[in-house]
């Protein structure tokens, strides 16, 4: 019989492994002996609670969940109506102290970054609504869209853009950062508005770019990618979707050469990439379609990159930090173009516009006349 039992030792000390907190939160809540303390995910599809403690006299609390975090998710901390809101991206251990009644004001926490920064922005978000609050009191000044609160806001916004949403977009703090809500006496209102403001879209184009190359299958990325796709269409001007040319600048030309400055601003020249077979591929980040299209064309470079194909990435944007921000992230070649050289030589009417280059640096089709990319690209590598 004995020999059974080390098989059966190791099979119960593998399902004890398996069944290990997969994240903790744990702290000291002072001044609420007696008080229910709930923890709470806050899924897309609503706030879900997935236990609870009552306080003893020291406020010692400890929460474990087996639940594997893949990818960036939000949770609060709740008691007496008071919120404290927070992020899990894998197997942490967060620990918290506060002292009621102002749970949000007295908090602290200690173990992940995004925590700490989600904290930063909470209480920076707290002063704006209580000026905002006090500005209105005045009853002259109601609504986001007097000047004064107008003011406030946008100086709020892009103390948010600076520190957490652009310096480091893969953070769950950036998310954060960008679903802010906002009060006034006359409405509640999302602070970053993709859908009506241009400079707002950046925004979630940052971050749908950055996640989407980490996390491409979270329904938060899916959520990002779809907001800054109809956040493009929406707020896109005219020219983002079309370049007109001169017809005395356009030639039918065979490959020439193209020098053009990357996100790091070092000259990337296309004749260095003979002997590969390259995707030269003019766009503009900007268009409602661009969002798509990269996804569309990661797929591509993920799965061909290995037999020796390239990307060489075009941008006609206007606005340059747009650009650096929605290509910083993508493993090709990205260059930015301004003076419309490349453009004319390779007669691009519209945009987007690709061509393919064989090994011998020849251009052996154009988007027109290419029905299925994948079948073209496999003829020639």
């Amino acid at each position: 019989m004995k020999q059974f039992l080390i098989p059966i030792a190791a099979a119960l000390l593998l399902t004890a492994c398996n069944e290990s907190p997969k994240f903790q939160v744990t702290g000291h809540i002072t001044s609420a002996e007696g008080k229910m303390l709930y923890l709470e995910a806050m899924t897309l599809e609503g706030v879900q609670t997935l236990d609870s403690v009552r306080l003893d006299a020291d406020g010692a609390f400890s929460f474990s969940q087996t639940k594997a975090v893949a990818n960036p998710e939000f949770y609060n901390l709740r008691i007496d109506g008071g919120r404290i809101p927070f992020s899990i991206d894998s197997t942490e251990t967060l620990t918290f102290t506060a002292t009621l009644p102002d749970l949000v004001q007295s908090y602290t926490v200690k173990g992940s970054e995004s925590a700490e920064d989600i904290r930063a922005i909470t209480q920076q978000q707290r002063h704006l609504q209580q000026q905002i609050n006090q500005l209105e009191a005045d009853e002259k000044i109601v609504g986001e869209n007097s000047d004064s609160i107008l003011t406030l806001i946008n100086a709020y916004k892009q103390q948010m853009k600076d520190k957490y949403i652009f310096l480091h977009p893969e953070r769950a703090s950036a998310y954060f950062a960008v679903c802010q809500r906002l009060n006034t006496r006359i409405s509640s209102f999302q602070l970053f508005d993709p859908f009506n403001q241009r400079s707002d879209v950046k925004c979630y184009a940052t971050l749908a770019t950055v996640w989407d190359g980490r996390w491409p299958d979270a329904d938060r990325t899916i959520q990002l990618c779809n907001m800054a796709t109809k956040g493009m269409e929406n707020t896109a001007p005219k020219q983002t979707q079309q370049i007109e040319l001169d017809a005395d600048k356009i030639s039918e030309t065979g490959i020439i050469d193209i020098e053009l400055p990357d996100v790091n601003s070092t000259l990337r020249r296309l004749s260095d990439l003979k002997g590969k077979v390259v995707l030269l591929d003019f766009t503009i980040y900007g268009a409602q379609q661009s969002q798509a299209r990269t996804r569309q064309m990661r797929e591509l470079y993920n799965k061909y990159s290995g037999q020796g194909f390239e990307i060489y990435q075009v941008s006609l944007d206007e606005d340059i930090h747009f650009w650096q921000f929605s290509c910083e992230k993508l493993p090709w070649i990205c260059v930015h173009e301004t003076d419309g050289r490349a453009v004319s030589s390779y007669a691009v009417r519209d945009l987007p516009t690709y061509f393919l280059i064989n090994r011998d640096n020849d251009i052996v089709a154009r988007s027109e006349n290419i029905t299925n990319l994948e079948e073209e690209l496999q003829k020639i590598l």
